[in-house]
């Protein structure tokens, strides 16, 4: 019989305490850079997308390779590569357990890398200036199907590695108890990659086998099923990872703990079993679908996944407000926020990442769930404004948080710039916030997406709507939004690039970073910033001998203050903010639906 496998050497982390396998550390940097470098890349590409708007001389057909390398280097390659860099993080450091397989997981990483280089060549060259959609009878390079194909099978790999890390875990007891709530959003991540970069495999299968001339045709109808399980649910995939990241920044900066964990789980499982619907509203206009189901499947099946989301829009603030308080931040109802670790990256991220995300995503992305709404604004800019806020001011943001943690700590050094890096998250959220906010406006106007010019000068006829009134000033602010964003991304990519190159080594990379796992005199509020005694409640001794309380105060003074006895009372107004402000979102959306379908 075989010899056991000698576990690779591990450290125990003098920051977190956690055990950190020496696979898994190098595993996780390893997709971790190659994101950051693609992300690099693809911000790059979207300044000159931007400027071109503004007179940047960039012919129609550069712009379209441009356009079809950033969408779906930014969709897919960065974003999948970093939660790939996560899975690995989840089910080795959180767990306190070990790669079940490092060499497969290497080849994996190449295979990833190949296909992406595969990929780009094929956009960049102009063999493959398809969009990201690809939608047939349009036809890319061979090269570029094969390179999606490696990708996408790839993080199915990386998935089912996760999976197997986690029962390994789990059979050698280096955990007790369920998984840790952010492993289990990791889990249910992976659980809906399986099913996107499934669809997805089919999808650029078919095209792969007609751009070698094994499948004479592919069916429109049935290629655009199949690809929106990738084209929309790789965003799903984003979606839950970027709130199981949100708790671990909960954890790392404020040491909150979800205030009910079993309804945050209940919520994540909603997601498996109903976010997907949400590629629905892609496919409103085909004919393959009956009317029926598109009504079904575009309200009340996907309000399941909301209620998922609203769940957590609970659950998240709460969590970071009752931490606070415990901490002693308990005068009126917003000191907890107020006393907030500001100063520090990750929680600025994950604040700015949840407000913006929430705020502007999540309402416009259920408005253009509705059928009758999507179909007022689906080829317009307020489409790629949606999902600009929803991968970049959301997801995208988050990960930068995750980052001023992860980084250091697994690469045992201590971060370059820290006075840079409290400033890039704002710097990159104002940004990202303008030009979404002004693709939204555009949107309305009805400004068209995917065009390289919209005065349309090459056309017998052209078109001047656009290119009058108000719509160059909003133009101007999306390129100036994009400019901040771009100056914040350079931000980031400098402290994280330095911080790997030249960062000091270090066994408590923390560098004054508030981290949860640290000692617990680090969780204490400090001295004169706030920290106060709750005032008991007044008693009178009963006949037994025991006490019972008293509520003197009546009226609308006595209402506040049995109000602010409320575990989260900060959190409960600002829910009831958030509703309002759904319900405003939906008059606005449903007058301008009045005003383009008159009635009577």
């Amino acid at each position: 019989m075989a010899a056991p496998a000698t576990p690779a050497p591990s450290r125990v982390c003098n920051v977190t305490g956690f055990t950190i396998e020496r696979n898994g550390q190098r595993l996780a940097l390893a997709n971790g850079v190659v994101a950051i470098a693609l992300l690099a890349f693809g911000g790059f590409q979207a300044i000159l997308i931007a400027l071109e708007r503004q007179g940047l001389a960039i012919s129609a057909d550069w712009w379209y390779r441009l356009i079809a390398s950033h969408g779906t280097t930014m969709l897919l390659f960065w974003l999948l590569f970093f939660e790939v860099a996560a899975l690995y993080w989840g089910s080795t450091m959180l767990l306190n357990a070990r790669m079940v397989a490092p060499r497969l997981a290497w080849a994996n990483f190449v295979m990833m890398t190949a296909g992406v280089l595969a990929a780009q060549w094929a956009m960049l060259s102009g063999n493959a200036t398809v969009m990201f959609t690809a939608y047939p009878p349009l036809e890319g390079h061979p090269i570029y199907y094969a390179g999606v194909l490696l990708f996408a099978v790839g993080v199915l790999i990386a998935c089912i590695h996760f999976f197997a890390n986690v029962v390994v875990a789990k059979r050698e007891r280096t955990y007790e108890g369920s998984l840790p709530l952010v492993v289990y959003g990791l889990a249910a991540a992976a659980i809906i990659a399986l099913y996107a970069l499934g669809t997805g495999a089919v999808a650029y299968g078919m095209l792969f086998l007609n751009s070698i001339g094994l499948l004479e045709t592919v069916d429109p109808a049935t290629y655009r099923l199949f690809f929106w399980g990738i084209g929309h649910g790789a965003q799903q995939v984003n979606l839950a990872a970027m709130v199981a990241v949100w708790y671990a920044l909960i954890a790392l900066t404020v040491g909150g703990r979800p205030v009910n964990e079993g309804l945050s789980r209940v919520a994540f499982l909603l997601y498996i079993a109903f976010i997907h619907l949400g590629a629905v509203p892609h496919l409103l206009v085909d004919p393959g679908l009956g009317t029926s189901h598109r009504i079904m499947n575009t309200s009340y099946m996907l309000y399941l996944a909301v209620l998922a989301s609203l769940i957590h829009a609970f659950s998240l603030p709460a969590s970071i407000e009752v931490a606070q308080r415990e901490r002693g931040f308990t005068k009126g109802m917003f000191q907890w926020l107020k006393k907030g670790p500001w100063r520090e990256p990750g929680f600025s991220s994950l604040v700015l990442s949840i407000v913006v995300f929430g705020f502007f995503a999540g309402v416009t992305g259920v408005l253009m769930g509705t059928m009758q709404l999507n179909m007022l604004v689906h080829n317009t800019l307020f489409v790629p404004g949606h999902f600009h806020s929803t991968v970049v001011s959301g997801t995208t943001l988050a990960f930068m948080g995750i980052s001023y943690y992860l980084v250091p700590i697994l690469s045992q050094r201590r971060l370059v710039a820290p006075k840079m890096a409290r400033w890039q998250p704002y710097v990159f959220a104002a940004g990202v916030f303008t030009f979404t906010v002004a693709m939204m406006f555009a949107g309305q106007l009805g400004v068209p997406r995917r065009v390289p010019e919209l005065g349309y000068e090459a056309a017998p006829l052209g078109l001047d709507q656009f290119v009058t009134g108000p719509v160059p000033l909003i133009m101007l602010v999306v390129t100036l939004g994009g400019v901040v964003a771009i100056v914040g991304g350079i931000m980031y990519v400098y402290i994280m690039v330095m911080t790997l190159l030249k960062g000091e080594r270090t066994e408590t990379p923390d560098d004054g970073l508030r981290i949860a796992f640290g000692p617990a005199a680090r969780m204490r509020a400090p001295a004169g910033e706030g920290a106060v005694e709750t005032a008991a409640p007044t008693a009178t001794v009963t006949a037994d001998g025991g006490e019972q309380e008293h509520e003197h105060i009546t009226g609308l003074k006595g209402r506040w203050r049995r109000w602010t006895r409320f575990e989260a009372p900060g959190t409960y107004l600002l829910v009831l903010i958030f509703l309002a402000w759904f319900v405003v979102f939906y008059v606005i959306a449903h007058v301008n639906l009045s005003q383009s379908w008159p009635v009577g």
